[in-house]
């Protein structure tokens, strides 16, 4: 299996050494005096939204970052347990998760919020809201995934106790939204490409969708989200990683169509048509828009509604967060 995820490895990157470049849209700059270190490591992880991390290599060379490392993300780890470990530097993922992540002492700091909108909630004839989730069977791959931890967190907003009033099912393989075909659950979270999927396979219907329904499409949903060590010990170079991804993200914004394909033929998803129109419906361009701390203060108060969390918006907020890069590189990058 090693042998498999290297080859794989060299292949995708093989394919996307051999697409133009993206850096002609953003001129190279040469290493800024202070610059810590020239080695990062970011993971990757199969998928759709986080696309700017897996396209952003060319980007952070060209901020000084001469040995990158992608590191793979194994489809039952989360991110925020990757770089809290110290196995990566830095990583993109979903919000709630890496509160819950800080919530359980992982050693992370947060440094800007990426896009908004990501998750679609998708039920049967049954379930026209999320009220009506109380007694359905809903499938999430497993507790304290992803979707699980979101689910929680919309069940609990709207007066529902996500521990007692939604029987959860938890299956990998096969994956909820294959669950969902055969009726056997009533309804699942879908992060991208599965609501496309599930639109191009007429199953169910949207219930929520996160990047136009309130209160959802108010806050971020992927963030940046380092190592605490690495970005205490190495605050230029984090102000540079996150250069990169930032502009990465403009990329996606301003052309998704190289920017899929990029990622198609890199081996991350398989279908070009789900992932274009994932890509080209986020809001990926808003990070100067939307404020990163009223994410943080949201989701920590949904969590803490559902019981999934016992400490306080100012507690996550003051140990786990630092806004200073993002602040700066609005000033600098103006639009």
């Amino acid at each position: 299996m090693a042998a498999l995820q290297t080859r794989r490895r060299v292949v995708a990157s093989l394919a996307l050494a051999a697409l133009p470049p993206l850096v002609r849209i953003f001129p190279a700059r040469a290493a800024e005096p202070g610059l810590e270190t020239m080695r990062i490591r970011l993971v990757k992880q199969n998928g759709v939204c986080t696309a700017p991390a897996l396209i952003a290599d060319e980007l952070l060379r060209a901020e000084g970052f001469r040995d990158i490392e992608s590191v793979p993300l194994p489809s039952s780890a989360e991110v925020s347990a990757t770089v809290g470990s110290g196995r990566a530097d830095f990583g993109l993922h979903f919000s709630a998760s890496i509160i819950t992540a800080l919530d359980a002492g992982l050693p992370l700091t947060v440094i800007a919020g990426i896009h908004v909108g990501c998750f679609e909630l998708i039920g049967n004839d049954g379930v026209r809201g999320i009220t009506d989730l109380k007694g359905r069977a809903v499938g999430v791959p497993g507790l304290g995934s992803s979707p699980h931890v979101y689910l929680s967190a919309m069940a609990a907003n709207v007066g529902l106790d996500p521990a007692r009033d939604i029987h959860w099912i938890t299956s990998a393989d096969p994956r909820p939204i294959d669950l969902f075909a055969q009726g056997k659950i009533d309804a699942f979270l879908g992060f991208p490409p599965e609501p496309k999927e599930a639109e191009a396979r007429h199953l169910g219907h949207l219930i929520v969708n996160s990047a136009l329904d309130h209160p959802w499409s108010q806050y971020f949903c992927c963030m940046m989200v380092g190592n605490r060590d690495f970005v205490r010990n190495h605050p230029a170079a984090t102000k540079h990683a996150l250069r990169a991804i930032i502009k990465a993200a403009e990329l996606c914004a301003s052309n998704p169509a190289d920017v899929v394909q990029r990622i198609v033929d890199g081996g991350y998803t398989p279908r070009y048509d789900y992932a274009f129109a994932t890509v080209r419906e986020l809001d990926y361009g808003q990070w100067r828009v939307y404020d990163p701390e009223d994410t943080m203060r949201f989701y920590v108060l949904r969590l803490r509604e559902a019981g999934m969390i016992r400490a306080t918006p100012q507690q996550i907020i003051a140990e786990g967060t630092d806004w200073r890069f993002v602040n700066e590189l609005k000033r600098e990058l103006k639009a």
